[in-house]
């Protein structure tokens, strides 16, 4: 029996966005639970999840430049780690934007958003698990589907969340800091889908 490659980009893929669904994970408890004089210890553990990421994308980075042969093009290989790569990257920046801005008191759409961007992270693991195995999956185009879904379902949570902050009547310092924490919030969705996107491109064009 041949022995199996280590390292499998495939793998790889899934642990890299593993390691974003720890981040998503966090964010959603901070959050929940939200107390500002913990959260410089808590960006110090946030951001070991996300070097954890970096670590994994490198070695994946070094294999890349090593190797001849590749299951899929070098370029959608490259393309996905940076993407899933961008997905934690943001979870963190939502976290230090919340520190940056001094943000006290969390409003009721941040939580919504958070529930949300864990689930949507937890649909991309899904479709990563079964990415090695496209051709003869039966499930990937729904998770797929379930990505894109809750991206939208992201998009609905910015605009009611948006159009409440400018409608309160709250200081214009916080209207400033909420904005901003919601962009960041609605990024996070936005990255989710973009790794989907890859991976259904990549099944398109090796189909």
């Amino acid at each position: 029996m041949a022995r199996k490659k280590e390292n499998n980009y495939f793998e790889m893929f899934v642990e890299m966005v593993d390691y974003s669904y720890q981040a998503a994970t966090k964010l959603n408890e901070v959050l929940k639970n939200y107390n500002t004089d913990k959260l410089s210890q808590i960006i110090k553990d946030m951001h070991e999840i996300e070097h954890a990421g970096d670590a994994k994308k490198h070695i994946l980075t070094k294999k890349l430049a090593a190797e001849f042969m590749t299951p899929i093009e070098r370029e959608d290989i490259m393309q996905l780690s940076e993407e899933i790569d961008d997905v934690i990257d943001n979870i963190e920046d939502a976290l230090l934007r919340a520190y940056m801005f001094n943000i006290t008191e969390i409003r009721s759409e941040a939580l919504e958003f958070t529930e949300i961007i864990v689930k949507c992270v937890s649909a991309l693991r899904e479709t990563l698990k079964e990415f090695e195995n496209f051709r003869k999956s039966s499930n990937i185009k729904n998770t797929i589907v379930e990505v894109n879904r809750l991206e939208d379902e992201g998009d609905a949570i910015y605009i009611r969340a948006m159009r409440r902050l400018y409608t309160d009547n709250i200081d214009p310092v916080s209207v400033m800091s909420w904005t901003v924490m919601f962009d960041q919030l609605e990024k996070c969705c936005d990255k989710c889908e973009n790794v989907a996107d890859i991976v259904e491109d990549v099944i398109m064009k090796n189909s």
